[in-house]
């Protein structure tokens, strides 16, 4: 042991402790010789946080190549804290989605607030101003009173940290199924907005100058967080690694940066996020091709006796990790005391490319800073196509079997996945002055201030077809958060990708890791966007059990007049209906699938990526020349669902005429589907602009008629639609 009590660098090695803290023998042996010399305790610890999965992204790294990064807007792709992609007039958005999944499966309300805080910083240590933010969950099946707990815990979470931030969330998803019961999904996005010239990046650049610790304290709280977070869920992790937040310091610490940004002195800032000081310090110096210095005893401490161990791990939060100009380190003080925040001087920029830690005088790590940032190991990963999607790839096509056609309408639109998320929603402050569309719309629209313009943004991804599929269903994903841009009336401009998954060490789970970036990738190709920043997390397990494989697509887009905003209402009685693209008996995890047969089976929904770009550019022309009244996309729950959400955001009836089986014409879930109201004047234009089956027409009876060639199939009162769709959470969540 040594004087902090620490077992030496021999005991490491002789005593393979270093594989307590993640690191393999061949790791930790390439870690030596690149150092040159046995690793210490401290030393140790920073390669085994830094070359984790959650930090190294040493599994995904070849598989993440695939992603078109550049693209004419892109003005920062993935590699900083967040992805920036221009807008016109100087302006730009500022994007990223990030995962808290472990810590949320344990501490769901300081896991879900926690991970608020993290992406929000990632975004205002670029320099931009947060204008909205969103969501994606994922949780076990509803009627579970642990699922319920989860929920319940992490909307609130999320929803307590981002009102007290003014930060306002704008849509998201939440989806239930089986497969999330041990280890859910939390998964948050926040868009910010910045002129060009104040983009600000986390380079440790010019030997001298200052690097500065700032916000709050340093204490023992998430301490192998990022190690934590690349692991599988144990039965026993009811203790995890925690950590609080502070949104009220967050808010200060934000105003503080945003404002610093803006002064000359600055020269680099980075969140301290996972890894804390150590990944925010070495990612900082290897990216401006410098080195560091650290004076650990100058680190804000909330705890005492602190090791450099602990320091250089801790995941506290609300911190940032600033570098400024030699001599104008007072200035910065100051601005940042104007704020109540706290900074101070704990180290400087070196020419030599080290990462160098002294703690009361001693040297207690020297590191190359490029071999813990840049030179982490890389695994090409086996790939083995699993047994189930053969199986699934073989079977005939089927049409579950419906009785009552009325009954298993109003049983679909109250499934958890396809209700009213209101419930989830209704805890966020909508209360901002820019917001055109807020949660329940296709998608989030911010306008920005001055402008005609306004920023589009959502969240998609159906786990349920990647897993039956998973390039089929990547590309998807990607389709499916293009039209929900594209009913807002928005073109969409950049992605950022969540990806979740189970072990890459099984070779079925890479596989579907591998396909499912394979399709998003052609989908972003064909589309023409560019990927700009993202997130992985990787071992979403419990007890040998993988998560559906989840690449959740967060995408923006850019609305050039909010006069061509669009929502899902249906608006004036007589309006027509019309339904684009074509029906097929396509029930592979569908919603109706998985209430007959109880689990989903066979092939995903077919996806021709060409007739896709067709329809959404035709409908956001029409939409763009006012041609249409009310705009929803087809997804989960076919038509049923879309007629639904229609009539309801609009309280207007709808009698429609279907061809062909009744079944397939309300539940399949085809893709590239829309259901569009026209004005009556306009039907000889709209037909002009785009190829669709008029179906039907808006009411003012409040009824939902249904017919066939030979029948009336259907008669719903939206006073029971609403009831079933609207009523299905609140009714769950009320049984807790």
């Amino acid at each position: 042991m040594n004087m902090q009590g620490e077992p030496t660098a021999e005991q490491i090695k002789e005593e393979k402790l270093y594989r307590e803290m993640g690191l393999s023998d061949a790791e930790y042996e390439k870690a030596a010789e690149m150092i040159g010399h046995l690793p210490n305790y401290t030393e140790t610890g920073l390669f085994s946080v830094m070359w984790s999965e959650h930090c190294s992204y040493k599994s995904s790294k070849p598989v993440l190549k695939k992603f078109p990064v550049e693209g004419k807007r892109v003005i920062q792709g993935p590699g900083e804290g967040a992805g920036v992609v221009g807008i016109g007039d100087n302006q730009a958005v500022v994007f990223k989605i990030e995962s808290h999944n472990s810590p949320s499966a344990v501490e769901p309300y300081h896991g879900a607030a926690t991970g608020v805080g993290g992406i929000l910083r990632d975004v205002f240590s670029m320099g931009a101003r947060p204008i909205a933010a969103l969501n994606s969950l994922r949780f076990g099946e509803l009627d579970s009173s642990h699922v319920q707990y989860l929920f319940e815990n992490a909307v609130k979470g999320m929803a307590d940290y981002g009102n007290s931030m003014g930060v306002p969330m704008v849509g998201g998803e939440v989806q239930f199924d089986k497969a999330y019961e041990g280890n859910p999904l939390v998964n948050a996005m926040i868009v910010g907005l910045i002129e060009h010239d104040e983009l600000t990046k986390g380079l440790a650049s010019g030997v001298g100058n200052s690097v500065m610790y700032v916000g709050g304290d340093t204490g023992r709280d998430g301490i192998h967080g990022a190690t934590f977070s690349s692991a599988e869920l144990a039965d026993d992790d009811s203790e995890g690694v925690f950590v609080k937040g502070d949104p009220e310091l967050e808010k200060r610490l934000m105003e503080a940066c945003l404002e610093l940004a803006k002064s000359d002195a600055l020269v680099g800032m980075q969140d301290m996020g996972a890894a804390g000081l150590t990944s925010s310090a070495s990612e900082m110096a290897s990216k401006a091709g410098t080195g560091v210095e650290l004076y650990l005893d100058k680190v804000p401490q909330r705890e005492e006796g602190m090791t450099p161990y602990e320091m250089m791990l801790s995941e506290s939060q609300e911190r940032m990790l600033i570098v400024v100009k030699k001599g104008r380190e007072d200035e910065v003080k100051e601005l940042l005391a104007k704020w109540d925040v706290q900074s101070v001087v704990i180290g400087k920029v070196t020419d030599d490319k080290q990462f160098r830690l002294f703690f009361n005088g001693e040297v207690v790590a020297d590191v190359p800073a490029d071999a813990l940032a840049e030179d982490s190991p890389v695994y090409h990963k086996q790939t083995k196509e699993p047994e189930y999607y053969t199986e699934f790839q073989a079977q005939a096509t089927k049409v579950p079997e419906v009785k009552n056609v009325k009954e298993t309408f109003l049983q679909l639109i109250s499934q958890p996945t396809v209700a009213s998320k209101e419930w989830a929603y209704n805890q966020f402050d909508k209360q901002d002055e820019n917001l055109v569309l807020s949660p329940g719309a296709s998608a989030g629209v911010v306008r920005i201030t001055g402008t005609n313009k306004a920023v589009a943004m959502t969240t998609d991804c159906n786990s349920r077809y990647i897993y039956l599929d998973p390039k089929i269903g990547g590309q998807i994903a990607v389709a499916e958060a293009a039209r929900n841009l594209i009913c807002s009336g928005a073109e969409p401009i950049g992605v950022t990708d969540g990806l979740n998954y189970g072990s890459p060490d099984k070779p079925e789970i890479f596989w579907q890791i591998d396909q499912s970036v394979e399709g998003i990738s052609e989908a972003c190709r064909s589309f023409e966007l560019p990927v700009v920043s993202g997130n992985v997390s990787l071992y979403n397990e419990k007890s040998g059990t993988a998560i559906y494989p989840t690449p959740i697509i967060g995408m923006v887009g850019l609305i050039k007049d909010v006069n061509h905003v669009t929502t899902t209402g249906f608006k004036e009685t007589g309006d027509l209906i019309y339904l684009v693209g074509e029906t097929l008996p396509e029930f592979g995890g569908s919603e109706l699938q998985k209430i007959v047969d109880g689990k989903i089976s066979g092939k995903a929904p077919s996806i021709d990526l060409t007739v896709e770009k067709k329809r959404q550019s035709e409908l956001l022309q029409a939409i763009q020349s006012g041609l249409v009244a009310s705009a929803i996309d087809l997804s989960e729950g076919g038509l049923a669902a879309a007629v639904t959400e229609s009539m309801l955001a609009g309280e207007k009836g709808a009698e429609i005429t279907v061809s062909g089986d009744a079944v397939t014409a309300l539940f399949s879930e085809s893709q590239s589907r829309y259901l569009l109201s026209v004005k009556k004047e306009n039907q000889e234009k709209f037909e002009a602009a785009m190829k669709a089956k008029l179906i039907g027409k808006v009411t003012e009876d409040k009824i939902l008629t249904v017919h066939d060639q030979e029948q009336e199939i259907l008669k719903i009162d939206i006073q029971e639609m609403k009831t079933a769709w609207k009523e299905s959470i609140p009714r769950y969540m009320s049984s807790n």
